[in-house]
């Protein structure tokens, strides 16, 4: 039976009185300094404006930096906080770092890193993570199962720029239309950042593709679609997530696909907005990820203390609801929700597609 939580939690602390209410203290571990400073100071924006909303919750804030050393201090620092629960920790080294100290103390961590191997190996290590966002093999799975779909009675080609991420996307795309009995008209590799890509939409016009999913960055798609409007060559492009970069010299042009979840900002609830605002907090970035998180820590916090569960039994019998709506948690710790989504560029910004 899944619980209803913030409507029916909130309603039974408020009724209770803060007397009687009991305390969680949450650690927030993050970035502060160099290049993904930016990112820390939004995630914990997110959670600061949540305690806002969540009476007897402290938030214990440490430095994880984006490092295996910078991980292992802000665990060390959190446990001697006493902390309950754990948010935060934006990159794979640093979480990974943590996460022995963390679990060897039963405390639960929620992050939004995206490497797979952090639940996959729930079993063999025993971490009590759950991972707050798309996995690092979602896009991949998403591009397949979206374009299987719809371009099922279309002539499409996949071509790809030799990256690793670009080829992943690709192999991964090809070998689930074969398993649903189709084949592309062309499957190519391009060269990536040349000033025109002709020659590779000549081969592509001849071999008959309409419609074209190119694992390659936001760049090199411009130029394609650019090229193909001089040629007066019809054609429809598909990328994955790494379209919604800033736009290069050659602008984006309209019509362009892309495969990839929603901003978090355009998931957030109505209520949430309008609190941001008033904290004059921008909800871009992590801010709404640090806003969620603080928000499922403190809710299944409570409820392990209120019913004497474990933090496994709390998430696998709960759905939480949060800032982007209901939220929950499969076995392996990993979000159950889908998240990836058929946009398409209007000139100015992804709309999602029907």
């Amino acid at each position: 039976m899944r619980y209803a939580l913030l409507a029916f939690y909130l309603g039974v602390f408020a009724a209770a009185g803060h007397a009687h209410a009991q305390s969680v203290t949450i650690g927030l571990a993050a970035p502060v300094e160099e290049t993904f400073a930016i990112l820390g100071e939004q995630f914990a924006e997110g959670a600061r404006a949540a305690i806002r909303e969540n009476d007897g919750v402290e938030l214990v804030e440490s430095n994880s930096a984006c490092t295996e050393e910078g991980g292992r201090q802000a665990a060390e620092a959190l446990l001697e906080a006493n902390v309950q629960f754990v948010i935060g920790f934006l990159c794979t080294p640093a979480v990974e770092a943590a996460l022995p100290l963390l679990a060897e103390a039963g405390i639960p961590v929620i992050t939004p890193v995206r490497t797979d191997s952090l639940t996959d190996g729930k079993e063999r290590t025993g971490w009590p993570v759950f991972r707050l966002g798309p996995r690092a093999d979602g896009e991949r799975d998403a591009v397949a199962d979206i374009l299987v779909s719809r371009w099922r009675d279309v002539f499409f080609a996949i071509v790809d720029d030799g990256t690793i991420y670009g080829r992943e996307l690709a192999e991964h795309f090809r070998a689930a239309a074969e398993r649903a009995e189709l084949k592309p008209v062309l499957f190519d590799t391009f060269r990536p950042q040349l000033d025109n890509q002709i020659g590779l939409l000549g081969r592509l016009r001849r071999a008959g593709a309409t419609h074209v999913f190119v694992g390659g960055d936001r760049a090199d798609i411009a130029i394609m679609a650019r090229d193909a409007e001089q040629l007066d060559y019809d054609v429809v492009l598909a990328g994955g997530e790494a379209l919604r970069a800033s736009d290069g010299e050659v602008p984006l042009s309209q019509g362009v696909l892309m495969i990839g979840p929603p901003r978090w900002e355009d998931l957030a609830q109505e209520d949430v907005l309008s609190a941001l605002e008033t904290a004059d907090t921008v909800p871009e970035g992590y801010v709404i990820p640090g806003y969620t998180a603080l928000q499922v820590a403190a809710a299944a916090a409570r409820i392990a203390q209120q019913d004497g569960l474990p933090i496994e039994e709390v998430f696998q019998t709960t759905t939480f609801e949060t800032a982007i709506g209901p939220v929950d948690f499969d076995g392996k710790g990993d979000l159950s929700r889908e998240l990836y989504r058929l946009f398409r560029y209007d000139g100015e910004e992804f709309v999602e597609v029907e």
